[in-house]
């Protein structure tokens, strides 16, 4: 079992911070009264403890809301294709620690990016959010910037913040694919996911943190995992003037290959002996490969 799993912080922010899940139920009004209508929506809202926010009864939002609820422009973090909402519990317990409002989100399955950004508006205004800072890591940093995008007229988001992200899906060279992951076993799904982790040597941290991700894609199932890579890879792309009024951050970590070379980007002296070593075993092995 991973370090992080079993670490005193991560049991701490589970202890601390609940999970709660925002869900939705499809009931056709052309059946009902508004009367019957509101009644077995409160009855089923009371059985679920789910909260009606669209009309698709298969959209459940998990999320963590920590931090202090009379901030109404909050942080909120959108996960990468293998990452589930906990995944940024250092981050929430460093944030809140500082007085900031942190929402994390594991976003159910969508197919389609406007899908997407249409359910994640009505969980917005669920929550009664006007304004939000967008944080996203890979495939969460793509979709921030679509509803970024998809919100320029009426907009929503008032900053983003981009981890290891992309603007352009046919980066991948996979669009002609993205249509069929949906048929994929989930064990298949799983693997195309892990083959774009690291394979070399990599300094405990890091391989803690790999650890923990593993065992946040092993509880995710086929359809989430199908859907996170069709949007991950259906053809598309971000319209830089929808979103170029908003103040954007870009977060990359690929400076790291550079360190212990003469192209490094960092004083030597702030890089420790045992990450040199690592990286020095990682650029061994990529010059074998070559």
């Amino acid at each position: 079992m991973g370090e992080i799993k079993v670490s005193p912080d991560y049991n701490w922010f589970r202890s601390t911070v609940p999970l709660k899940k925002v869900g939705i139920y499809r009931i056709p009004l052309s059946e009902v009264t508004e009367i019957l209508f509101t009644t077995i929506i409160a009855k089923r809202n009371r059985k679920s403890k789910n909260i009606i926010v669209d009309d698709d009864d298969s959209k459940i939002w998990s999320l963590y809301d920590a931090g202090p609820r009379n901030i109404r422009c909050p942080l909120i973090f959108l996960p990468p294709v293998s990452g589930t909402a906990d995944v940024f519990f250092r981050q929430i317990l460093a944030l809140t620690g500082w007085g900031y409002r942190v929402i994390a989100l594991q976003y159910p399955v969508y197919w389609d990016h406007l899908e997407f950004c249409d359910g994640f508006r009505k969980l917005l205004d669920h929550l009664q959010l006007d304004k939000i800072h967008l944080f996203g890591a890979s495939l969460g940093g793509f979709l921030a910037q679509k509803f970024a995008e998809y919100t320029h007229k009426s907009p929503r988001v008032h900053s983003l913040i981009l981890c290891n992200s992309f603007s352009d899906t046919s980066i991948f060279n996979q669009t002609w694919t993205a249509n069929s992951f949906w048929l994929m076993p989930s064990f298949m799904l799983k693997k195309i996911v892990l083959g774009n982790f690291s394979s070399g040597p990599v300094d405990p941290m890091m391989a803690d943190a790999i650890d923990f991700m593993v065992d946040r894609l092993e509880s995710l199932g086929q359809s989430e995992l199908a859907s996170r890579l069709t949007l991950n890879c259906q053809n598309s792309y971000v319209e830089p003037h929808k979103i170029r009024d908003i103040p954007v951050t870009i977060m990359d970590i690929h400076l790291l290959q550079f360190h212990g070379t003469k192209y490094a980007a960092i004083d030597p002296s702030m890089v420790s002996a045992e990450e040199l070593e690592v990286q020095k075993g990682n650029l061994g092995i990529s010059q074998e490969e070559q």
